[in-house]
């Protein structure tokens, strides 16, 4: 890499050249992804950075979405995320690369030092200031809390998760960025018309939204009708797009996080 690697805060128009137009050289396969996953190298006009690669054709069949479309969908997450000023979503695009069409995305590297803010803790030891949401034992039968901090950052995370209708949303899919952010990643089982919401991030369930979330829900609201609703047209079906401004107005008539649902599973497998 060279010294003038982009990073995720930098200037959003020149991250998106870059990933767009950038020359993509592929590093290797993420092997613990369930679809194909590839990291590589995007070089421009002097400029270069990581990026995950996630091409159409390595995407495997699911029995609820439409065969194809993860990639959009990883797409669309960004530009929700993008929308709401939080930007919790490192910049993605659909372009071609090696193996055809795909998402491609920031690589975000975390600090070695980074605090995790979600992971199984022992069961008597949950850290001050966070939110047990899951029992677990150990092979040897040791109690463990599935637990997350309660942070400001992880707060807009599941709210942004809750417009979205984030399936899976796991512990290892939230990063922590080297500017101190938080950046959530793998969006591609999202938006679906119908709930699918399955998270580690309950914590607040049934609690009010902060006001910084209020705030970003009404104006979102307004941005649906209007570009960014096209943005989204590019990506997801009609239906689909509808189904995103409908949670939107849910989340501001109840003013409240969603609670876990009973008709499906509320956590993904593996949680982390």
């Amino acid at each position: 890499m060279t010294s003038s690697e982009l990073q995720p805060r930098q200037d959003g128009a020149a991250s998106l050249r870059l990933l767009s137009d950038g020359e993509l050289t592929l590093e290797g396969r993420l092997v613990d992804a369930s679809n194909a996953t590839l990291r590589g190298i995007l070089t421009l006009d002097g400029a270069s950075a990581r990026c995950v690669y996630k091409p159409v054709r390595g995407e495997r069949p699911l029995w609820d979405f439409p065969d194809g479309t993860l990639a959009g969908r990883e797409v669309s997450a960004y530009l929700v995320s993008r929308a709401t000023g939080w930007d919790l979503v490192p910049p993605t695009v659909l372009r071609d690369g090696p193996f055809g069409p795909g998402s491609c995305q920031l690589w975000i590297d975390e600090p070695e030092d980074a605090e995790p803010l979600v992971g199984f803790v022992p069961a008597e030891a949950v850290p001050p200031r966070w939110f047990p949401v899951a029992a677990a034992r150990d092979d040897d039968g040791a109690a463990y809390a599935l637990a997350h901090a309660d942070d400001p950052r992880l707060a807009r995370l599941a709210v942004l998760d809750a417009v979205i209708n984030n399936a899976d949303r796991k512990g290892g899919h939230v990063l922590v960025g080297p500017d101190d952010r938080i950046y959530g990643v793998d969006h591609g089982v999202c938006f679906h018309v119908e709930e699918k919401l399955r998270t580690v991030l309950w914590g607040w369930a049934g609690r009010q939204l902060p006001p910084d979330a209020v705030a970003m829900l009404d104006g979102l609201a307004g941005q649906l009708t209007g570009a960014l609703g096209d943005e989204l047209a590019d990506h997801l079906t009609i239906s689909e797009v509808a189904e995103v401004a409908a949670r939107v107005d849910r989340l501001r008539e109840t003013g409240r996080f969603p609670l876990p649902p009973e008709e499906w599973p509320a956590m993904p497998w593996p949680p982390m």
